[in-house]
């Protein structure tokens, strides 16, 4: 079972439709006890990284969250989603992620760009991923974002993306990837992402 993550943040019923492309065991939930009986994790989100953070606590996920993916449980981060395993972000102030991956979420700084950074981009594949297979090197994918992540090490990158500066746009290692862009809105390359993991789910 690949359990959708509801914690009151965006719509997740673009994710869960591209899901069922490829297995009927998808489901919704907003209950950390779900993980008991979970395959995988995905967690999308929209929105404004203190409230959503906010809404993890409150619903009581962040403990559970953190120590599934440190087990090496199949997780797939999406949007604000990738964001939220960072360390931390500057939007609106200072909130500390779950700091699953070491770097800092920042704002576009450049005054020249229309923020947020929305539409197609190429992702650069810097790294390998089981999840990455058969997807081409500079493909593109649809974003929607006004931060992105700095990363002290590179070892989480999988992929970068140029938008007046080159950022972060996936991470991984082992079981887990993040992707900045919505690869449920991103065509063939991101429904073949989506393929990937839900086949190495099993």
């Amino acid at each position: 079972m690949i359990t959708v993550i509801d914690y009151g943040m965006g719509n997740l019923r673009s994710v869960v439709k591209a899901v069922e492309l490829y297995t009927d065991k998808v489901r919704v939930s907003s209950s950390p006890d779900s993980i008991k009986d979970s395959d995988a994790l995905i967690l999308p989100g929209d929105g404004a990284f203190a409230m959503a953070m906010e809404n993890l606590a409150n619903f009581g996920w962040i403990e559970p969250l953190k120590e599934y993916i440190e087990n090496d449980g199949f997780f797939l981060g999406i949007c604000l989603g990738f964001q939220l395993l960072f360390s931390d972000s500057e939007e609106f102030g200072h909130t500390k992620g779950l700091d699953i991956v070491p770097g800092n979420v920042v704002k576009f700084s450049d005054e020249s760009l229309k923020v947020p950074h929305m539409g197609w981009n190429q992702v650069k594949l810097t790294g390998s991923s089981q999840f990455l297979e058969g997807i081409p090197d500079m493909s593109y994918f649809y974003f929607i974002h006004s931060y992105y992540p700095v990363l002290p090490v590179t070892e989480w990158q999988l992929g970068a993306a140029d938008y007046g500066i080159e950022f972060p746009c996936i991470v991984g290692r082992k079981n887990l990837i993040a992707t900045q862009f919505h690869p449920e809105k991103s065509h063939k390359t991101g429904l073949r992402l989506l393929e990937n993991f839900v086949k190495k789910t099993g």
